[in-house]
């Protein structure tokens, strides 16, 4: 029997592989390694260590001459993972080069080492992101052009409500996700920063050459260089978490009203089939959303994991005591959850199934009340609102109390009749004729869509 790491059987349901690679203990260690190799380099560049040194140093600066089993037991005792992978480090480049031994990680400290790793590899997750983000946009902006005058019942507060649109509906995630992508755009500046400020963050072990290796650190990464270091100044990183959490919650939003829609009672749209997709393990019948499963379930786990992060940001003094470390795993959890239900939505927006005729029938199981407030703004231009609001309720009543369709009784009514011919109030009973602005709502959605494309 394999033994398999973490949680590796729940991993290619909940995350994205890519993603988690990112943040794999290999990418974490290869993260660190990076600003290691940048800083040697940084340093030889402004002559605060010999240009000989980088060669040994670069040729070190590979995860995988690292043996994680020693690391993760050093970790025990020194209580982040810088101090023993410099150690480590420092022995590798030992064997090449005893003279170049001398210079690594001159001036640094741990936290220097982690935070612009994590900055690393989140420059490469945010990536990622943006590429499914892109994705996913451009296949609903298709999908709501599709749909842009397919009527189904809208829903307020769980009951039929007037109709919509099911372009409009899709045009509506469609336009949360534009502005999230638009957040993680103005976002970049502020996290793609260099962390580096030696000890208490004075960078006083560097002397006179501290700025001018800085500069340079921040140009081998190619970072900018924030005005000062932000070793307990954690609001870059809880503006990426918060905005993996807007994604999470619109994707779980996306889930949510897929999943209702697929109910049996409504069973208007839903996740593509496929052999053994959604299935039970004692109903043969059943179709289960799998996928908006997942959306609901990051929708649902990202929010108290962002919630960490924010109680974090307290952190004391210059270098903070548990409260960095309480954003270690959580921050890499918020990301791969958010990527993989981006990966689910994608496979949905995709093969999303939709049954018009299903959606017509059920704007008819409240018997033409759906359409109670058309009729109602149509006869209050003939008799004023009070009186046409006072008719139409009582009609509908009638409807409700003789369990037949609104336009019966209406057409009964000596007063509506009088107003409306019998064209008119089939007319006004037509959800095709009561859509409003639906089609306005996805036309603006997706030039908004576009227009953010063509700035990229």
């Amino acid at each position: 029997m394999t033994h398999r790491p973490g949680n590796y059987l729940f991993d290619a349901y909940f995350t994205q592989a890519a993603m988690r690679d990112v943040f794999s203990d290999t990418g974490r260690i290869q993260g660190m390694l990076d600003f290691e190799a940048a800083l040697a380099r940084a340093e030889a560049s402004v002559g605060v260590i010999p240009q000989d040194a980088v060669g040994p140093i670069e040729e070190a600066c590979r995860a995988e001459r690292y043996d994680f089993d020693a690391l993760r037991e050093a970790i025990l005792n020194s209580g982040n993972s810088a101090i023993p992978l410099v150690k480590a480090l420092g022995r590798e480049i030992k064997r090449q080069s005893p003279e170049a031994e001398r210079y690594v990680h001159m001036g640094a400290t741990s936290q220097d080492v982690m935070d612009t790793g994590l900055v690393l590899q989140l420059r490469t997750a945010l990536k990622l992101l943006e590429v499914d983000l892109a994705e996913l946009a451009e296949t609903l902006a298709e999908q709501a052009q599709r749909y842009a005058e397919t009527p189904l019942a809208g829903r307020t507060w769980l009951q039929h409500a007037t109709p919509v649109t099911l372009g409009m509906k899709i045009a509506g995630w469609l336009g949360a996700l534009t502005r999230h992508r638009q957040r993680l755009v103005e976002l970049e500046p502020r996290l793609f920063t260099l962390q580096f400020g030696g000890a208490s963050g004075t960078l006083a072990a560097l002397g006179e050459q501290a700025m001018p290796v800085a500069e340079a650190l921040a140009r081998e990464l190619d970072l900018s260089l924030p005005e000062q270091p932000w070793h307990t100044h954690r609001d870059r990183l809880v503006e990426v978490a918060s905005i993996c959490g807007m994604i999470a919650g619109t994707l779980g939003k996306f889930g949510r009203d897929l999943s209702l829609l697929m109910q049996t009672e409504a069973a208007e749209t839903f996740e593509p089939a496929g052999q053994g997709r959604g299935g039970s393990s004692t109903m043969p019948h059943k179709r289960n959303p799998v996928s908006a499963a997942v959306l609901i379930s990051a929708a649902t786990r990202v929010p108290n994991l962002v919630a960490t992060m924010f109680a974090s940001m307290p952190q004391e003094h210059e270098r903070s005591l548990g409260l960095w470390h309480a954003e270690w795993d959580t921050l890499p959890d918020i990301v791969c959850l958010t990527s993989g239900a981006l990966q689910q939505a994608l496979l949905v927006a995709k093969g999303l199934e939709v049954d018009a005729e299903r959606m017509r029938q059920n704007l008819e199981l409240t018997h033409g009340l759906v359409l109670a407030e058309a009729v109602s703004i149509a006869l209050s231009q003939r008799i004023g609102r009070e009186q046409a609001h006072h008719l139409v309720e009582q009609c509908c009543r009638r409807a409700v109390a003789e369990r037949c369709h609104l336009r019966e009784a209406l057409g009964r009514d000596e007063e509506v009749s009088a107003e409306f011919s019998s064209e008119e109030l089939d007319r006004l009973l037509d959800p095709a004729h009561y859509l409003g602005q639906a089609r306005t709502w996805v036309e603006r959605a997706c030039a908004e869509h576009q227009s953010f494309m063509r700035a990229r």
